[in-house]
């Protein structure tokens, strides 16, 4: 072998060695991502439980169907996609007083599931998917309620792709940075797809 060759084999062999072991220090450091936009609006699965305060014999969980509406005591049907759980309390109590039942009810909205509101998770996990938005979710928790990774995926590429209000965003991140606390987690967002990639050999 000329040593010309060797050369440029040993140049060959120092670059890759730099590149496995920058990527082994990878953070995300270099990552700018707006933050998760909040939202509290009921969608269709949504579970919320309500308080008529001094009706203490009504069913307290309730479940919005496919529609956005759901059947509560007294009003029947009532419209609650794409609102607020406060909206919907006005709008309960308002009916209330409409329909004669209470002249001054208290009415109480908490939210119990946000099935609505969903991220996906897919690629190099054990059981890709569609996941509910708890509150808090973060991207290391999503990918735990996807199974965690399969023995082939890479840590260190996960893609994030996030719908913001100037467009759709992609952005490229490491896991083992955030186990290993040399990053931060990333809090999530509906709709937020994640796509673990798989290591090169």
């Amino acid at each position: 072998m000329s040593s010309l060759l060797k050369a440029r084999l040993a140049a060959l062999l120092a670059v890759v060695l730099l590149v496995v072991g920058c990527g082994s220090n990878m953070d995300n450091s270099h990552v700018r991502l707006a933050p998760p936009q909040e939202s509290t609006t009921l969608g269709p699965g949504d579970v919320f439980q309500m308080e008529i305060v001094g009706e203490k014999d009504l069913p307290t969980e309730y479940q919005v169907a496919s529609d956005g509406t759901v059947d509560l005591p007294y009003i029947q049907t009532v419209k609650v996609g794409g609102l607020e759980p406060q909206e919907v309390a006005r709008v309960v109590r308002e009916k209330l007083i409409e329909k004669k039942i209470l002249t001054d009810p208290s009415v109480v909205i908490s939210v119990k599931e946000y099935s609505s509101k969903r991220v996906t998770v897919l690629g190099q996990v054990q059981k890709p998917g569609s996941f509910p938005l708890t509150p808090g979710l973060s991207l290391v928790q999503a990918v735990s309620l996807a199974g965690g990774f399969t023995s082939i995926a890479n840590k260190d590429r996960v893609n994030l792709t996030r719908r913001t209000k100037t467009g759709t965003r992609t952005v490229v991140l490491s896991i083992d940075a955030i186990m290993e606390g040399r990053s931060a987690d990333i809090p999530l967002q509906a709709g937020d797809s994640i796509y673990v990639h798989e290591r090169v050999f």
